[in-house]
């Protein structure tokens, strides 16, 4: 689940951590720059686990900082394929069940990657596992928060591109004022369209997707 990652930066060393151990200044910047973090096509930083090299600080004048070119080893959350992990239901819908760890919530078992025999609940909003096909009263459920034991089958990277906040409030903004405009004139055959709040389509940068098809899956207390 956790892989050590060597990896080489340039540190930036603030004129306030001049009076501490360089070593502990350099872990502190490489961890807040790191740390639940997603690494584009590694994984997901944690922490640093040592400091393996550290050139010759460079003074900038601009800023006073001193920088220092250094190759570190990373503690990095990256599950291999085939891997068994044990987390909690997030949430279930129709496609599928979405997994949570205690610092990684992106990890999603498709419908058809669960059990053959597994079935929505429409009324429950969750998913039922009917063991024994011949009997209704085999039937064991994926209840939300249950502790679930699954299997990686892939991990997704995702490159995000910075969106433009201030362009998207500009539109909304335009948006209210056509309405109050609209609504200002006294047209009655016009009315203001109060719309839904915009969902965020954005994919993660990282995601595992999971399965959950053989003996010893599924929810820890089918099988104790």
């Amino acid at each position: 689940m956790f892989i050590l990652s060597k990896i080489s930066d340039l540190v930036q060393v603030k004129p306030e951590f001049f009076d501490i151990n360089l070593k502990k200044a350099i872990i502190r910047e490489l961890n807040s720059k790191y740390a639940n973090k997603v690494i584009p096509n590694l994984g997901v930083g944690i922490a640093v686990w040592d400091v393996l090299d550290v050139q010759d600080g460079l003074l900038r004048p601009s800023d006073g900082a001193v920088y220092y070119k250094v190759i570190v080893r990373l503690i990095v959350f990256k599950p291999f394929v085939g891997e068994v992990l044990i987390g909690w239901i997030d949430s279930s819908s129709e496609q599928g069940i979405k997994i949570k760890l205690d610092f990684f919530d992106e990890i999603f078992i498709p419908k058809d990657m669960l059990f053959e025999g597994c079935y929505w609940n429409e009324s429950e909003n969750l998913w039922v596992w009917r063991t024994d096909p011949e009997d209704p009263e085999s039937d064991v459920y994926f209840d939300v928060n249950e502790k679930i034991q699954f299997r990686i089958e892939e991990e997704i990277f995702t490159n995000i591109k910075p969106t433009g906040p201030a362009l998207d409030d500009e539109e909304e903004e335009e948006e209210e004022q056509q309405q109050v405009a609209a609504a200002s004139k006294g047209d009655k055959t016009s009315e203001v369209e109060v719309k839904p709040p915009k969902k965020d389509l954005t994919p993660p940068p990282y995601a595992l997707i999971a399965s959950c098809q053989t003996e010893g899956m599924g929810a820890i207390s089918w099988w104790g």
